[in-house]
């Protein structure tokens, strides 16, 4: 017995031996598998696009103009008091031209990220993390870029379209306001008596308008978050286009493509605030809406009656936003709105005269003589229809 247990002891560290070594080889072969898991993983991570990143500021801003201006469409003609008329306009005048300016240009840019065909396009143009870093970098150089990538002209389409829907619904609404400053005045009409009351005290609802403009409207939470929402999954906004739109384009809708493809490329998240922030600018809508400003102050410092407030809130509130949206949405060299003085409302026209039949032509002798055509008797234009019949500017 003596003689066995060393060769036992032998055998058993042997064992102990072959044990670790063969638990070493397989936790190496385990390491070496789990490296190459890993690094396919990175290679197939690099070969899917990332999500698309636009920071909660770009739907803030935009929630400040599409609330804004559904809240002006809701304004219409037919008011019942004087206290009605000074409400609707606070309500027109509670705005910052620079804000909606923005806001504009950043609803547009979400606008954009609900073209499939626009965010496959970006992706398609840089299927690499090295290309999207050097689109990026481009497209921060020169943004009208975007406007050459795959997809832009389906965007854009979504853009203009969507933009002109809530222009027409603006122009039409100060349709109704402008039309009820003339109607009013009407003895027919049972506002007449307070439509052509002086308005009192003047110089302080001028103040009022004036304070209103000088503040800063706060964005929507529920509408920001919708607009976020959607900015992110390319759905929720019912937007629809019926047909595509070639460039150029005006500089508004540039900068939203631009801001669209950095979205699409993971460029326009919480870290790339300066790079939205710059593209959100806007000269012509800018300029538009603060000649706007002024042209409705000087509207309501020549104003007395409450009708005449009337036709300051459809012209300088509702029609030049539609105005200064519809210039910015499409190309133009210079958009202007209205001078007040050239368009102060006046007294309503004197009923017309129902235009009488023309005597008829008397029977012509053979050989026939040539006729000559007597014009149709046009109708007089009624005072809105002359003051909208002028120029565009």
């Amino acid at each position: 017995m003596r003689l066995v247990l060393p060769r036992l002891g032998a055998a058993f560290a042997a064992v102990a031996v072959a044990g670790l070594l063969g638990s070493c080889a397989s936790g190496r072969a385990e390491a070496e598998a789990e490296a190459a898991r890993l690094a396919e993983a990175a290679a197939l991570a690099a070969r899917q696009p990332p999500p698309v990143a636009l920071n909660d500021s770009v739907a803030q801003a935009a929630s400040v103009y599409l609330t804004f201006t559904r809240d002006i469409t809701a304004i219409q003609g037919g008011f019942a008091s004087p206290e009605a008329v000074q409400a609707a306009l606070r309500r027109g005048a509670a705005y910052d031209p620079d804000q909606i300016s923005r806001g504009l240009v950043a609803y547009a840019s979400i606008l954009a990220l609900q073209s499939p065909e626009f965010v496959a396009g970006v992706r398609s143009a840089a299927p690499t993390p090295a290309e999207r870093q050097e689109l990026v970098g481009r497209i921060v150089a020169d943004p009208t870029l975007a406007s050459t990538l795959p997809g832009a002209e389906a965007a854009a389409g979504l853009i203009i379209g969507m933009m002109e829907t809530d222009i027409i619904a603006l122009a039409n609404a100060a349709d109704t306001v402008e039309t009820d400053a003339y109607t009013i005045q009407y003895a027919g009409d049972p506002r007449s008596g307070w439509g052509r009351a002086p308005s009192p005290d003047r110089e302080g609802r001028l103040q009022t308008v004036k304070d209103l403009s000088a503040r800063a409207v706060l964005p929507s939470a529920e509408e920001s978050a919708r607009l976020y929402a959607a900015a992110h999954s390319g759905a929720g906004l019912n937007a629809t286009a019926t047909r595509t739109r070639r460039p150029p384009y005006a500089p508004s809708v540039s900068n939203a493509l631009a801001m669209g493809a950095l979205a699409v490329l993971g460029a326009a998240g919480d870290n790339a605030r300066a790079n939205t922030d710059a593209l959100q600018y806007d000269r012509t809508s800018q300029d538009c809406l603060a000649s706007s400003k002024l042209n409705l102050f000087q509207c309501l410092a020549a104003s007395r009656p409450a009708y005449e407030d009337m036709f300051c809130l459809g012209r300088h509130v509702m029609r030049d936003l539609a105005t200064c949206a519809r210039g910015a949405a499409l190309p133009s060299a210079i958009v202007t709105v209205d001078d007040p003085t050239a368009s102060r409302i006046t007294a309503p026209a004197a009923p017309r005269a129902t235009p009488q039949p023309l005597p008829p032509a008397p029977a012509a002798a053979l050989p026939t003589p040539i006729q000559t055509p007597v014009p149709a008797p046009t109708s007089t234009p009624t005072p809105t229809q002359r003051l909208n019949a002028g120029p565009s500017r």
